[in-house]
C-alpha cells in the first residue's frame, strides 16, 4: 500500500468540498498546501487592500480579514481531520490559544506522519493499492 500525496489543487478542493466536516482523516500534504494558499491569498488581499485603500488607511486590512472570514470553518475542519491523521482528538486545536508554547505544540502535531493503520477516526486517507497516482 501507498499513500499518496495530494497536488496543491486537490488540497484546496478538498478543504472547501468539505468545509465543515469534523470527522475523518487528512493527510499532512493536504493540509499543509491549503494552509499555504491561504496564506497567499491573505498576502494578496493584504497588497489589494494597501494600494486600493492606501498604507495609511484603517480599511487597508479589509480584505485579508474577509479572506480570513471565509476560510475559518474549513480551516478548522482540516485541522481537526489532520489532527485525527495524527491519532489525536480535535479539541487539541485548543493548543493554539496558550501563547509560544502551545502554537508550537500544536505545529509538532500538524508535522507529524499520518498513521499508517485504521485508528478510532477512520481509514488512511489517500491510500492506494502501490501504484503512484501521476
Amino acid at each position: 500500500m501507498y499513500q499518496y500525496q495530494v497536488t496543491f489543487s486537490e488540497a484546496i478542493q478538498r478543504a472547501f468540498n468539505n468545509y465543515s466536516n469534523f470527522t475523518g482523516r487528512a493527510s499532512r500534504s493536504e493540509y499543509w498546501w491549503f494552509y499555504l494558499f491561504g496564506v497567499l491569498v491573505s498576502w494578496g488581499c493584504s497588497l489589494i487592500g494597501v494600494i486600493t485603500f492606501g498604507s495609511d488607511s484603517a480599511f487597508n486590512g479589509l480584505f485579508s480579514g474577509l479572506w480570513a472570514l471565509a476560510i475559518l470553518l474549513p480551516s478548522l475542519g482540516l485541522g481537526v481531520r489532520r489532527l485525527h491523521d495524527t491519532g489525536r482528538s480535535g479539541w487539541n486545536l485548543c493548543w493554539a490559544f496558550l501563547p509560544i508554547i502551545g502554537t508550537i505544540i500544536l505545529i509538532v502535531y500538524l508535522c507529524q506522519d499520518s498513521q499508517m493503520f485504521d485508528n478510532q477516526y477512520g481509514p488512511v486517507p489517500n491510500m492506494t493499492d502501490g501504484q503512484k497516482k501521476f
